[in-house]
């Protein structure tokens, strides 16, 4: 593999031959091309061969569909106390502190507030690279802080879900947060304040069942998988081979649990007209 990678030479301070290796392609996993790294980040990180979706982080969702990459961030300072001392193969601890270094945040969510084609939004992204995504105490309190809000200031929301489910080394606290999260956006509903919901590669497990489908206007990119079961339980409970594309974005389009599937690129727009014609 390694005619994926440039190598350079260099030398170090003994005057040693010293060998510095810098991935700059990519293979899509997808249609097996090799695409080159900075071709994959000008097309929004979508294959230009196939337009495989690839995952980005919650900071690049941000700059991708907030004006100008500029936006502002709220209840960033909070952490996890972690309430049972869990420990499987490692203290929850331990997760926490090293997912902490690795994304440089507190938990698996940004909340943000900037501007979308001009109208002021309160953005609320959820980081796979956070342990998965997954929903505990932290990201609970944080999305329900976006949600109470945009209830306050009148300003629509847009939660873009990432995440492998609820966060099971915090046990019944993060099972708490599906009725919390889904309590506060009845209070938005009935502040008439807009909600979209943007399901994102993956969404499952807790999340789906609950804010990420409760959305005035549920949408989701190409190819994405959600679901709250996987499928292998799903078949082995009901003793049925699934359909093909069972759980992607585009069969849950065709069977009503999705109102659109929009590509990386129509998003920014395609956000801004749906938020017009809620206004209007």
């Amino acid at each position: 593999m390694a005619w994926f990678k440039r190598e350079s030479a260099e030398l170090d301070t003994s005057g040693e031959k010293k060998v510095r290796t810098e991935g700059l392609w990519v293979k899509c996993e997808n249609c097996r091309q090799i695409i080159w790294k900075k071709d994959l980040e000008e097309n929004m990180n979508v294959c230009p061969k196939c337009n495989k979706h690839f995952r980005i982080d919650a900071r690049t969702r941000l700059a991708q569909l907030l004006d100008d990459g500029q936006y502002e961030t709220f209840d960033g300072n909070l952490s996890s106390t972690d309430p049972l001392k869990f420990v499987d193969l490692k203290p929850y601890s331990s997760r926490l502190k090293q997912a902490q270094q690795e994304t440089g945040l507190k938990d698996a969510v940004i909340n943000a507030q900037g501007k979308l084609e001009g109208r002021p939004v309160i953005a609320s992204v959820m980081e796979y690279a956070f342990i998965g995504g997954s929903m505990g105490a932290v990201v609970g309190e944080a999305i329900t802080r976006a949600v109470e809000r945009a209830a306050d200031t009148k300003t629509p929301l847009i939660i873009v879900s990432a995440s492998g489910g609820a966060r099971m080394m915090e046990g019944v606290v993060s099972l708490m947060q599906l009725a919390k999260i889904s309590a506060a956006l009845a209070r938005l509903d009935q502040a008439r304040v807009p909600y979209i919901s943007l399901l994102t590669d993956p969404t499952t497990g807790g999340v789906t069942a609950s804010f990420a489908m409760l959305g005035d206007l549920n949408i989701a990119e190409p190819g994405v998988l959600i679901g709250f079961a996987g499928p292998r339980v799903i078949e082995q409970t009901i003793r049925q081979k699934l359909p093909a594309g069972f759980q992607r974005s585009e069969f849950l389009l065709q069977h009503g649990m999705l109102d659109a599937v929009v590509p990386r690129k129509q998003l920014k727009p395609y956000i801004a007209r749906a938020l017009d014609f809620m206004a209007a």
